[in-house]
């Protein structure tokens, strides 16, 4: 019988002991008929703890053998496991273990690989971890002065021991270089002992920091009908500087931005250049250059709606993006309201980061109570702060002819500015189950032909919070706010004013059922907010249950206030999950405060409510 004690090595000293056995087996498999055995295969460990034993049992690969076998295949899987096996306990802190893997009664090890038996019926393997082991010395060295270097609570005297505290000591010490812009530091060396009588082990890591390098060059590979010079003034490479991981993962993660590639991947040059810059290749590939997209919304108060979008990139050669959204509602009524805008995108058209837009809009409106045909176009900047935030601003014009409770065929001729930011933390986007979102805008806006100037100020704002370690109940909030500023409500396009109800805002109650009652009719308030609170429970992977409550607000005034107009509503949905799409939603809901005369109220569409 052979045993396998490894109170002194390392799992590298295994690996390197069990590299003859392979090739070994290789050299007996072509000299030998390989018959199929029927075999049974089992693993006990009485000493380790339950967890350790289902670590160990999953990662042993003469376990995972099928019934039928072959001799060779059985022989190797069962030597690999020495050294598989002795790992995953140096990976749990055991470094002086006893495995012993027999087949059919005899070690593994031993058996002769050049006369291997001609049916094998069983494995026993049988594991005795040992004693668990602490760290007595633990220490990387040297690290870059400052306190900018981080290294694991678990790696230090009297913690258990452990190879993977190790690595991620190692990580840690290689990551607080690269950040000090040593971009070509490596593990120099490293000193790990066992010692079986004290049950300690020491790990001193050595680490080879090389010089403080600047950034180079970008260089770009890969096909790409993407102008170089294009994709150089976009990434913005900023050559020259101190080299630090960040500014290469901005680079990076600027064309990945314009949309117009699969893939972008950064990648060091392989010896730094005699002026101490490194520089780096950047690998692109292309996506294709259209895109179509189609969505459906289905509710009983808005009828159906159809959206569709049409993207081309790179239009002209420098990653430009057009995209032509068409929108169609109330498909089934004879109010039909329809929508169509066109974007043009030029990344970093004025600069890094900001993207020169360009945006024309048609629309006509038949809601409940106004109707409306509007032309909007507008020219503004972009500009992206980080990977979840950006600012935008723009400048237009907008023409609108409108019928509403203030008259027929009025028309308004607006010169309005739009500043908006935009800050997304949640998780998911399709299904959030934490993070936050928000989204403001301010309207600014001048009657071109002597209409009052006003201001008009919107806020969405959506929260998300899982309870318990497993996300299968998430609770969910939003709100919605919009107030105008400034001219009277008779005096202000329809199209700038609030109703409340609907898929939007207040389930269970009617599209734009809530407004202000004026001698004409039911016209838009001048503020408007919208409370929703969701409880989202997972049934199953793909299946979820949600209970909801909304509630809305509508005022004449600027402001929200004791006074104002307001209903709720409150239902159940579900949810089924569909990978790469998101979840397709079905809620139903009855309104629960102000007028309830019209019932239950169902929607069906694809992602979240909010």
């Amino acid at each position: 019988m052979i045993s396998f004690r490894h109170s002194r090595r390392t799992a590298l000293t295994l690996c390197r002991a069990l590299r003859p056995l392979s090739l070994a087996i290789g050299f007996s498999a072509a000299l030998h008929t390989t018959p199929l055995v029927a075999l049974e295969a089992n693993l006990t460990a009485p000493k380790a703890t339950e967890d350790l034993t289902d670590r160990l049992r999953a990662s042993s690969a003469a376990l995972g053998l099928g019934s039928n076998s072959e001799i060779q295949e059985v022989i190797a899987a069962s030597l690999s496991d020495y050294r598989t096996l002795v790992q995953v306990l140096y990976d749990a802190g055991y470094f002086a273990p006893v495995v012993n893997i027999r087949i059919d009664g005899r070690e593994a090890a031993a058996i002769n690989l050049l006369n291997p038996p001609k049916v094998i019926k069983n494995i026993a393997i049988t594991v005795d971890p040992g004693p668990a082991f602490v760290f007595g010395r633990a220490g990387v060295a040297p690290l870059p002065t400052g306190g900018t270097a981080t290294l694991p609570e678990n790696f230090a005297p009297g913690q258990p021991a452990s190879t993977g505290a190790i690595q991620e000591a190692a990580t840690a010490g290689l990551s607080a270089w690269d950040r000090a812009g040593h971009a070509k530091a490596e593990l120099a060396s490293q000193s790990i002992t066992a010692d079986a009588v004290k049950r300690r082990l020491d790990a001193e890591l050595r680490i080879a920091p090389g010089p403080q390098l600047r950034l180079g060059k970008l260089r770009i590979k890969g096909e790409s009908d993407v102008r170089r010079e294009a994709m150089q003034r976009i990434a913005g490479f900023a050559t020259g500087h101190t080299y630090h991981p960040d500014l290469v993962a901005k680079a990076a993660n600027r064309l990945r931005r314009t949309g117009a590639f699969s893939t972008v991947a950064l990648r060091q040059a392989e010896i730094p250049n005699p002026d101490g810059s490194l520089d780096f290749i950047a690998e692109v590939e292309d996506l294709p250059k259209r895109r179509f997209t189609f969505g459906v919304e289905i509710s009983s108060s808005e009828a159906m709606e159809l959206s569709t979008s049409w993207m081309h990139r790179n239009l002209f050669g420098a990653a430009e993006r057009l995209k032509i959204d068409l929108s169609v509602s109330g498909i089934g009524t004879s109010d039909i309201d329809s929508s169509i805008t066109a974007r043009l995108d030029r990344p970093a058209a004025l600069g890094t980061d900001r993207t020169l837009f360009y945006v024309g809009a048609l629309e006509q409106l038949r809601e409940e109570h106004y109707s409306a045909r509007s032309a909007t176009a507008a020219i503004g900047v972009r500009r992206t702060v980080s990977d979840t935030t950006f600012v935008e601003g723009a400048l237009g014009v907008r023409y609108v002819k409108a019928d509403d409770a203030y008259g027929n065929n009025r028309e308004f001729k607006y010169l309005a500015a739009r500043l908006r930011g935009e800050k997304d933390k949640r998780d998911i986007k399709t299904n959030p189950t934490s993070g936050y979102y928000l989204d403001g805008e301010i309207v600014p806006f001048v009657g071109i032909s002597g209409g009052d100037p006003g201001v008009q100020i919107n806020i969405d704002a959506r929260g998300y919070k899982a309870l318990g370690s497993s996300d299968r109940v998430v609770l969910a909030g939003r709100v919605q706010l919009g107030s105008v500023i400034g001219p009277d409500p008779s005096d202000v396009s329809p199209t700038f004013l609030y109703f409340s109800g609907g898929a939007g805002s207040v389930r269970g109650q009617e599209y734009q059922s809530l407004g202000i009652d004026t001698p004409g009719g039911t016209a838009g308030g001048r503020s408007y907010l919208a409370l929703s609170g969701e409880v989202r429970g997972r049934i199953t992977d793909s299946i979820s249950l949600v209970g909801f409550y909304d509630v809305g607000f509508v005022d004449q005034n600027s402001f929200i206030s004791g006074d104002s107009e307001y209903h709720a509503g409150a239902g159940i949905g579900l949810r089924y999950d569909v990978t790469g799409i998101g979840p397709i939603r079905l809620d139903l809901a009855i309104p629960v405060s102000g007028d309830t005369d019209d019932g239950l109220q169902f929607y069906i569409g694809i992602g979240q409510a909010f």
